[in-house]
């Protein structure tokens, strides 16, 4: 039996909506010799199944094996035409493709001057919607109907043409050159997480600014700049710098609120930029710019202009989610957390084929959090599990290795310290092999691995003689991304005091926001 996460048939099927269905079989069906097509028969059965099974097409006669490959890749295409022709996945980029197709049909018609009225609308479109790779494409394919076409005004027209030309070659090649950078900076936080050093600090700060063009940012339109907020804000996430990934983020979001219009052209850059402010303020722990900013997001993806696509859903799914549970870490409200937990559950599920091993990896730490906050170590440790043996994560190092940090204190919590002895050396083996041993997670499997010569009455010092420890590395540069991860400092206060982590994490946010 085909694994279900290969067919990429049978995922494409069980991603049509009902409408989306309905018109395919519309669009099969104008033609009357497609009613009792082969491609037709394998749709309806496949549409029925809850589970690609190769035997049980090849038993319905619809197809001999032999013929299986083609009649899957006949049909896939014929979906996407479908879904081509839906106005929902409509926008001004697809416009513009439209209008460029038409313009090339004309143009091998020998129709030109039909074809060059075509690509000027096209242009416009593309100037406005600041689609400068594709506004490139047109002007040069203007270049070659103008040097086939001779009109009178053939010199202005190729002075006009050069230097548009010239224009959009330069701003392709500033955008080129920021993406290039986003992209590698965004590699390396999702390969290794924040600089652990001065070394890696130097390393990736060399890098950078030998890397980020010369701009005048007045003269940027708002994709340039867009890129520009994003390698900014990337490299400050990279070396820690909360305060300057705040800044770009919200610089990033206020571009998208300062040019409406592009919130509708361009929703994932939107939820993103909302996604790294969130994070920002989160790291932060700046509760009140966060709650407002969380709250416009929810009113902004709720209203009717905001897309609905696929994409979009389980962005917005991701995004919402993940903040409204750090919102409970900030106020130790998490009994409100556990609420979303089935919600969450089930948006992994039902997007199971579109969410990636290591965001789904990401809700599971943050879920194992909540349990941790709640007192219910048992689950904490059941969902840690999942990410301590999941052998597919080869990106995001730092998060399997906090989730084994946490996993020994909830064991620890749990009374489940037996194996204590032995978790402790295998996760002092994992960080040792992924370089991530840091000071405070030394001094965790220090401590921890004394407490089973320590007497009950001695506990209480121990543990305020560890919390003076990490205070030390509270802001520590390097250190403190520790905290970002696992409390520790929460854990401790709770233990000194007797009290619910939830409780001590409830005063230091009142405390903070006074």
């Amino acid at each position: 039996m085909t694994n279900i996460q290969k067919d990429s048939l049978f995922i494409l099927i069980k991603s049509l909506s009902k409408s989306e269905k309905r018109q395919f079989k519309l669009y099969v069906g104008r033609l009357g010799v497609n009613t009792d097509s082969k491609f037709l028969s394998l749709f309806n059965l496949l549409e029925k199944m809850n589970a690609y099974d190769e035997p049980t097409i090849l038993n319905s006669n619809i197809v001999k094996k032999q013929q299986l490959s083609n009649l899957k890749a006949h049909l896939y295409k014929q979906i996407l035409v479908s879904l081509r022709l839906n106005p929902i996945h409509h926008n001004s980029r697809f416009q513009i493709r439209e209008q460029l197709d038409f313009a090339t049909i004309l143009y091998h018609k020998g129709l030109y001057k039909q074809s060059l009225k075509l690509l000027d609308k096209a242009k416009s479109l593309a100037f406005e919607s600041q689609e400068n790779m594709m506004a490139n494409e047109i002007v040069e394919f203007e270049k070659i109907i103008e040097s086939q076409y001779i009109t009178r005004s053939v010199q202005s027209r190729s002075d006009q043409l050069v230097a548009e030309a010239s224009l959009l070659n330069d701003k392709n090649i500033l955008t080129s050159q920021l993406s290039n950078l986003s992209i590698q900076l965004y590699n390396t936080i999702l390969r290794s997480g924040y600089v652990r050093n001065d070394d890696e600090y130097r390393k990736i700060t060399q890098y950078f600014f030998e890397r980020l063009p010369k701009y005048d940012i007045t003269e940027l339109n708002f994709r340039e700049k867009l890129w520009i907020y994003k390698a900014h804000l990337w490299y400050s996430i990279l070396v820690q710098d909360f305060i300057s990934s705040f800044k770009y983020s919200q610089k990033w979001v206020e571009l998208f609120h300062n040019n409406p219009k592009m919130i509708a052209q361009n929703p994932v850059f939107y939820l993103k930029g909302n996604q790294y402010l969130l994070e920002s303020l989160y790291f932060l722990k700046y509760k009140t710019k966060f709650k407002a900013t969380l709250k416009r997001l929810e009113e902004e993806v709720a209203r009717d202009t905001f897309p609905k696509n696929d994409n979009v859903k389980v962005l917005v799914f991701m995004c919402l989610h993940q903040h409204r549970l750090n919102f409970c870490f900030l106020d130790g409200i998490f009994d409100k957390g556990l609420e979303f937990v089935p919600q969450i559950l089930k948006g992994l599920k039902e997007y199971s084929h579109q969410i990636d091993d290591h965001h789904v990896m990401v809700f599971y730490y943050k879920i194992a959090c909540i349990y941790f906050g709640l007192g219910d170590f048992k689950n904490c440790i059941a969902y840690l599990k999942k990410i301590i043996e999941n052998k597919k994560l080869t990106m995001r190092e730092d998060l399997m290795c906090f989730a084994r940090v946490l996993s020994l204190v909830a064991h620890y919590e749990a009374g489940m310290d037996y194996h204590l002895d032995v978790q402790l050396r295998s996760t002092f083996k994992f960080l040792i092999k992924m370089n991530e041993l840091q000071n405070v997670q030394r001094e965790m499997i220090r401590f921890l691995r004394s407490l089973g010569s320590l007497y009950p009455s001695e506990l209480k010092d121990a543990f305020k003689k560890l919390y003076k420890e990490f205070k030390k590395y509270e802001n520590d540069p390097y250190e403190k991304r520790a905290f970002l991860y696992l409390d520790v400092l929460s854990w401790l206060e709770s233990k000194i005091n007797n009290e619910p982590i939830s409780e001590s994490i409830r005063k230091k946010s009142i405390e903070l926001n006074r």
